[in-house]
């Protein structure tokens, strides 16, 4: 199905490994940090942990230094169908929102040139401490750093039709609001195996239509 009234639609990409080539978080932490940060990553992706004391503790396993961090972040590329994909859905009407839940401190210097809305998590270089505007503590999990459900409930509220991109387990509480959700896959079209946000969906039996590339958004949404 494509969607015909973009102007009656909102559209949440989320950053880490679905506008960027890979999770620059998980990046950040292999590049900068041993191996202790995949114990914290298994227990959030099995719902022992929310993402908010996830990232708290992994933060506090990389070197605050705000000039070695932004270089390692800047080693992840983004996907090149970011600005098509962006331009054409706001010629449609639509509005377009980026929701994060990784370290944030990069994402806004990252989609800059792109000036779309953003939600992350930021980092107060002053203190070193990671600290999150847009947790909602009035949502029945309140453990996210950033909350995905507000803005499209939020979009819903307004009489839109809500879709939302995505790649990983933070965007399982986005995906069952969407009314029409991408998931990422793997070459072929398989589901990645591992935290991937398309293989929870075949697991928990959530629809959702999948995608390599934003390229691929982009045909589904505008042709």
């Amino acid at each position: 199905m494509t969607v015909v009234d973009l102007s009656a639609v909102s559209v949440f990409l989320d950053f880490d490994g679905t506008i960027t080539a890979a999770d620059t978080g998980v990046h950040l932490l292999d590049r900068l940090t041993n191996d202790d940060w995949r114990a914290v990553d298994d227990e959030y992706a099995s719902g022992t942990i929310g993402s908010r004391e996830a990232l708290s503790r992994q933060w506090a396993m990389l070197p605050v230094d705000e000039d070695a961090l932004r270089a390692v972040a800047r080693e992840v590329p983004l996907d090149p169908g970011l600005g098509p994909l962006v331009e054409g859905l706001r010629a449609g009407g639509a509005e377009v929102m980026v929701v994060s839940d990784g370290f944030g401190f990069h994402v806004e210097e990252a989609l800059a040139p792109f000036g779309v809305e953003v939600l992350t998590n930021a980092v107060d270089f002053a203190t070193g401490a990671l600290v999150f505007p847009h947790a909602d503590r009035c949502c029945p999990c309140s453990t996210c750093g950033t909350c995905k459900q507000a803005p499209i409930k939020d979009a819903r509220r307004r009489g839109r039709r809500a879709v939302f991109v995505g790649d990983g387990v933070s965007d399982r509480k986005a995906a069952l609001l969407a009314d029409r959700l991408f998931a990422k896959v793997g070459p072929g079209g398989r589901p990645e195996q591992g935290h991937g946000l398309a293989e929870w969906c075949e697991l928990a039996d959530v629809a959702y239509e999948p995608f390599e590339s934003l390229a691929d958004v982009h045909v589904a949404l505008l042709g």
